[in-house]
């Protein structure tokens, strides 16, 4: 039993109900760029969750659900890369339109420039994807819903938290020491982990966790801007040096990597002021409560 005026974590029907929007979202109609944006963070919670239970459920039922999860988030995750490429390369012949008139015969460009937002009616590939992502969700809602995740530990929920936390301090190490693309890319997927679980403990001290997690959501936004330039540049099939390259795509690069290095200098700084080397979980305001102690009912 939880010490007195201890509040306990219940997971299992707030990952249910982040289940059950996903689906409700997803039965709206076809699905838009804020529709794609809102399931593929649904289901980035979703698997925050689970991972503080998963010292608390067997193997096989974390691994089918995080997985199930992880699914939905890859095939949507093109549908989110096409409307992404659209308007970043939109933005930037917005602002360099002598540079892309010098680009006009680029074939990859051209491509992604092209390739809009979803339109009113989904394409053969996109129905069928949508298929197979709703009957991935209704299967695991239904897993959940008849899971039994009745009296979890407290204590190995909030060891989750700090495992968290510590993976996010050493992948901020990694990145900040080598500032590639997948370094940086892994930093950011740990600290989304982080944000969502933060969610669970805001009753330790309402005002102080909210304002990390504001804190950390915009740390996130800006490694996820630094991630859609990179992906960009992936995608442009870029590599220097190279005799294929044309002067004119060779500037576009730098400019999107001067959009990149902008990005960076908002990381760094704030990512130091959460992560730095030898902080804690307990060093955060917000963490300064004990840790809960099982306790026998006392007698009447």
């Amino acid at each position: 039993m939880l010490l007195h005026n201890e509040k306990s974590i219940d997971i299992k029907p707030v990952l249910w109900g982040y289940i059950l929007e996903a689906q409700q979202i997803l039965c709206t109609g076809v699905p838009d760029e804020k529709m794609i944006h809102d399931v593929r963070v649904l289901m980035k919670k979703s698997r925050a969750a689970i991972k503080l239970l998963k010292t608390q459920t067997d193997e096989v039922l974390f691994n089918r659900e995080y997985s199930a999860f992880r699914e939905v988030g890859r095939i949507m995750s093109e549908w989110r890369e096409n409307s992404v490429h659209h308007k970043l390369i939109k933005d930037l012949k917005k602002r360099f339109p002598e540079l892309f008139s010098r680009l006009k015969d680029n074939e990859k460009i051209n491509i992604l420039a092209d390739r809009k937002q979803i339109r009113n009616e989904p394409s053969p590939e996109m129905e069928k994807d949508l298929k197979e992502i709703i009957g991935i969700l209704h299967k695991s809602s239904f897993r959940i819903r008849f899971r039994a995740m009745n009296n979890v530990d407290q204590n190995l929920i909030r060891e989750e938290l700090e495992r968290t936390f510590d993976n996010v301090s050493t992948s901020f190490l990694i990145a900040r020491n080598n500032a590639k693309n997948t370094n940086l890319h892994r930093f950011r997927k740990r600290t989304k982990d982080f944000l969502y679980q933060l969610s669970f403990f805001r009753f330790q001290d309402p005002k102080a966790i909210k304002n990390l997690e504001k804190r950390i959501e915009i740390l996130g936004q800006n490694l996820g801007k630094y991630n859609d330039y990179a992906v960009l540049i992936t995608s442009l099939g870029y590599s220097y040096p190279s005799a294929e390259n044309s002067s004119a795509l060779d500037e576009l690069i730098v400019i999107i990597k001067q959009e990149q290095d902008k990005y960076l200098s908002k990381i760094w700084p704030s990512a130091f002021r959460i992560f730095r080397p030898g902080k804690k979980l307990a060093d955060l305001t917000g963490f300064k409560l004990p840790v809960i102690q099982p306790l026998s009912d006392p007698s009447p």
